[in-house]
């Protein structure tokens, strides 16, 4: 396998993250990928409220992609007529790439993966500003905010790596399976833990033969 110049890959963080709290627990992935990919990590900027029961740490900068509640909150599951912050994070991302692209991916964790879907298809519908040649969605899931609904109506085409575990207990598998029936150039990995991104010797050939697929794509 070739080691050329690695592919630059914006990294879209989950509910209650952020940059740094992504680029923190993502260490075992970058790890096994540091010679094929360059992450570039990027915070949401809406930020979210405390817990109701006090468990969120004082300090804690946790941020999300769009609210699908009117107090602030989001769950994955929820049906909404609501997406609040959604061009706020939209504005976000395309100033990212305006400042530190151009990116040859994007890969997004859970409601960051859920992001990146409706990137993809915004893509796909050329009304996005700025561009990518391939996705990876780790524990990704069709957004069930109705607004978002009409990005659903057509089949991505763009290269795609869809990672979900077994014993997920935030977003069930089967979430997941729902999102990639709606890609029709994706490469399932799908493995037996929760939720996080894998980055066990199992997971590696996958992610290193996905990845050297895309460069050899591009050149």
């Amino acid at each position: 396998m070739s080691c050329g110049k690695p592919l630059k890959v914006l990294m879209i963080h989950g509910y209650r993250q952020n940059a740094t709290t992504s680029r923190e627990k993502s260490g075992a992935f970058r790890k096994l990928t540091k010679r094929h990919l360059e992450p570039v990590f990027v915070s949401a900027p809406l930020v979210v409220p405390p817990r109701a029961d006090g468990s969120t740490p004082a300090d804690a900068d946790e941020r999300g992609w769009w609210f699908s509640s009117a107090d602030q909150s989001f769950a994955a599951s929820q049906k909404s007529e609501l997406c609040a912050g959604f061009e706020e994070s939209l504005a976000i991302l395309r100033e990212v790439a305006e400042r530190e692209g151009p990116f040859d991916g994007v890969l997004g964790f859970s409601q960051g993966a859920a992001l990146v879907g409706l990137l993809c298809a915004l893509q796909q519908r050329q009304e996005l500003e700025w561009s990518f040649r391939f996705a990876i969605l780790v524990a990704g899931f069709r957004s069930r905010s109705a607004p978002h609904q009409k990005l659903y109506e057509e089949r991505i085409e763009l290269p795609t790596l869809h990672v979900y575990g077994d014993n997920d207990q935030v977003i069930p598998r089967e979430m997941s399976e729902e999102l990639v029936q709606l890609y029709s150039n994706a490469t399932v990995l799908r493995h037996a833990g929760g939720h996080h991104i894998p980055a066990s010797g199992k997971e590696k050939p996958v992610y290193l033969q996905f990845l050297e697929s895309m460069r050899s794509a591009a050149s």
